[in-house]
């Protein structure tokens, strides 16, 4: 988003900005490179990652998430450190996004829950990253919801025959709804 012109132009020209906190992994780092716009897309390994894991065969890898399982699954000290990066980096990319927005921001803390077996993210914002940000912020909402096939919501969502399993994996209208209950009172708190 930092890289964006025209989102900041937009951003700035809003009222007040709901900014749902971003994923850790989907941003470049000094371990890999995402794609600009498709940032669940990997890129390329740096240096420092291909010396700390010289066994993996990144050339198989070429979204984000998939290359965190992989790097997770060794279970050793070596994926904390690559963790730390990108909880580092992702600290001073949402300092300098806030900084940058001129209206009021209200920070979406989006906890997603997601059945067992289904994708899981293997880094995660915490209360101590997002207690960080809170000083630049007008206010922090969190809200945890469920994915569609963890709720009822599945049959009210709009999917085509062979797009089910990409469907269970959203969150539906119910989810929305419930988000958009928890920002409401902040909203018209502002007002």
């Amino acid at each position: 988003m930092l890289g964006d012109p025209a989102l900041l132009k937009l951003v700035k020209a809003s009222e007040i900005c709901v900014l749902q906190a971003p994923d850790l992994p989907c941003q470049s780092n000094r371990f890999y490179r995402v794609h600009p716009r498709r940032n669940d897309r990997f890129l390329e390994p740096s240096h420092d990652l291909v010396q700390l894991y010289p066994e993996v065969d990144f050339t198989e890898v070429h979204f984000v998430r998939h290359l965190l399982d992989r790097l997770r699954t060794n279970q050793d000290a070596r994926f904390e450190i690559v963790a730390q990066e990108l909880r580092d980096a992702w600290l001073r990319a949402c300092s300098e996004l806030i900084r940058r927005i001129k209206p009021p921001v209200i920070l979406l803390w989006l906890h997603v829950q997601r059945r067992t077996g289904m994708h899981s993210d293997p880094v995660l914002p915490d209360a101590a990253m997002i207690e960080q940000l809170r000083p630049l912020c007008t206010s922090v909402v969190e809200c945890s919801v469920r994915v569609a096939a963890e709720s009822d919501a599945l049959e009210d969502v709009l999917f085509g025959t062979l797009q089910q399993p990409m469907a269970e994996h959203v969150i539906g209208p119910s989810a929305h709804r419930e988000i958009a209950g928890k920002l409401l009172p902040v909203l018209r708190d502002l007002n």
